[in-house]
This record gives C-alpha cells, structure tokens and sequence, in this order.
C-alpha cells in the first residue's frame, strides 16, 4: 500500500495530464465522461454494460487524482506540527 502511495503523491502531474487527456476524451461536443455522468444522473435509462465500462475506464484517472490529492494532503498536514 505504500508503494501506491508514493506513487500517487510523486506523479501528481503526470495523473493531471492523463485526466485532461484520456479522462475527458473525446473532447467534442462534451467530455466524455461528463455525458456518462449526465446519463447515470438521469436514470441510467438504455446504459449497456459497455456504457458502465467505459464510464469506468473514463473515471479511473480522476479517482486516482483525487487519491493523490487527499495522499499529498495528509503527507503535508503529517509533516508539519501544529502550533
């Protein structure tokens, strides 16, 4: 586990970059991943078991951003002594 951890927390800008890469995908004329989201939130009504998986391997970057996020944060706040 703390080996993930510090992969996270050291590639932080490398997990943006796929998130603005592969994560919106295709770009036009919305991301991806918002119209998946748009979809779930309307019901999920006609979503196939392909449609889940793509939301899945479209939400994995930013799931693991904010992993990294939430890592660094505590890694900060662990680090610094409170006054």
């Amino acid at each position: 586990m703390n080996d993930l951890i510090k992969f996270l927390t050291k590639n932080i800008g490398f997990i943006a970059l796929v998130c603005v890469t592969l994560g919106l995908a295709p770009f036009a004329p919305e991301p991806h991943i918002w119209g998946k989201i748009k979809w779930i939130k309307g019901g999920a009504v006609g979503m196939e078991l392909m449609d889940w998986f793509d939301t899945l391997l479209h939400g994995v970057p930013f799931l693991l951003l904010i992993l990294a996020i939430i890592f660094k944060a505590l890694d900060f706040f662990d680090k610094k002594p409170l006054k």
